[in-house]
């Protein structure tokens, strides 16, 4: 028998496969049991309403998908009073991903999610752009994501993910920031930011022109971004990137994570959740890994720190 639960800080997840924000909703437990998940995650809430980005909003690429959604949504309100009793209805522990446009948006969103029950963590999208620095994401430089997560953690006792963007220099720096202003665990990372042309039309194929790229194509990037933020922190770090296989779950758990979060594979196998879990049940008896906590960080380096002093 292989252990496949894992612990995130406080939070105690049956196994560590969980999907990414924006690429899941209850309506796939009509394809398979969600209880079966180690953790449900919502796509981001935004405070208020929000229409979201122009038209086209999706294009796929020969190793990828590249989007531009711009986290439409009908605002907090509507998710507490309709969104969470849909939510309520499963087991796993509930995480609600957040974007906020200033800080202080976000801890007073951060605050009405924890008076709400149901909800065991909330996911910080500080990828999103901070309009007191001029659009510019939180997650790009330290002193972004520490004001931001300083915010939101005074705001909630909750447990507290901040999910950092690949778009910054020094992905070590910006971790350790959120890390010093408590974060309990980071989400690492997503998606990158890319263009496609039309040739025909001589303009981008997305209506607001760059958008996010995600898919197997940017799995080597993500890998490096967990590798590098492993090192530098003591909280877990959650990966994030071209997840499709079990396989490639054990590389990220292998790279240092401690969970993992699996998106655009689910566009193309409503079922690859589920798959992967089986998948790393399956990689551990083979290999006779009694927990597969333990897998986590085997590939590090043991000359390396596994955290900053």
């Amino acid at each position: 028998m292989v252990d496949l639960s894992v612990r995130i800080g406080g939070l105690a997840l049956a196994n560590p496969v969980m999907p990414a924000s924006g690429t899941f909703g209850p309506e796939l437990a009509q394809v398979f049991d969600l209880d079966a998940l180690g953790a449900l995650v919502t796509k981001s809430v935004t405070p208020d309403p929000r229409e979201g980005n122009a038209l086209p909003r999706l294009c796929e690429t020969e190793a990828g998908v590249l989007n531009s959604i711009g986290i439409p949504g009908k605002g907090l309100d509507h998710f507490i009073a309709h969104a969470m009793p849909e939510w309520r209805r499963f087991r796993p522990p509930l995480v609600v991903s957040l974007s906020a446009p200033t800080a202080a948006a976000f801890a007073e969103a951060a605050a009405r999610l924890s008076a709400t029950p149901g909800i065991a963590a909330i996911e910080a999208n500080i990828s999103c752009p901070n309009l007191e620095e001029d659009g510019r994401a939180f997650a790009m430089e330290p002193a972004g994501a520490a004001a931001a997560t300083r915010a939101i953690r005074a705001a909630t006792r909750l447990p507290l993910w901040v999910k950092l963007s690949p778009n910054t220099g020094d992905i070590a720096a910006v971790a350790r920031a959120a890390e010093a202003e408590g974060a309990d665990a980071l989400v690492v990372a997503n998606t990158i930011l890319g263009l496609a042309i039309d040739i025909e039309a001589a303009r981008p194929k997305l209506g607001a022109g760059m958008g996010g790229f995600s898919g197997p194509a940017f799995k080597p990037i993500a890998l490096r971004l967990v590798w590098q933020a492993a090192q530098a922190v003591r909280v877990p770090v959650i990966g994030v990137g071209g997840i499709a296989t079990a396989e490639d779950a054990v590389e990220f758990m292998m790279a240092g994570a401690a969970a993992v979060q699996v998106g655009t594979a689910s566009f193309v196998s409503p079922t690859a959740m589920p798959g992967v879990i089986e998948g790393l049940r399956a990689f551990c008896a083979r290999r006779g890994i009694a927990r597969v906590s333990e897998l986590t960080g085997m590939a590090l380096p043991r000359a390396l720190p596994k955290a900053a002093e």
